[in-house]
């Protein structure tokens, strides 16, 4: 990074994940335990569902992109938060 300072790589960092499509509760043990909740829709068709939560380290992450990736649902936004 430019000005010197390096995103943790693995380290555990909090996260904000968006997909369009349908994802029930239920499946919040299996994605790490990220809380998952329904958030308003801007242009989307669809239900928009948001993942929140700890992420332990990059792997992780990619573990769980695969995982939504497979559940046929479309990625809108990944986000690491302060904090």
């Amino acid at each position: 990074m430019p000005d010197g300072k390096s995103l943790p790589f693995s380290r555990p960092s909090n996260y904000r994940i968006r997909v369009l499509g349908s994802l029930d509760e239920s499946w919040s043990e299996r994605l790490g335990g990220l809380r998952i909740r329904a958030c308003s829709p801007r242009k989307q068709e669809g239900p928009v569902k948001e993942l929140v939560g700890k992420v332990r380290d990059q792997a992780e992450l990619a573990g769980l992109l695969n995982s939504l990736y497979e559940l046929h649902l479309t990625l809108l936004s990944v986000e690491m938060q302060n904090g």
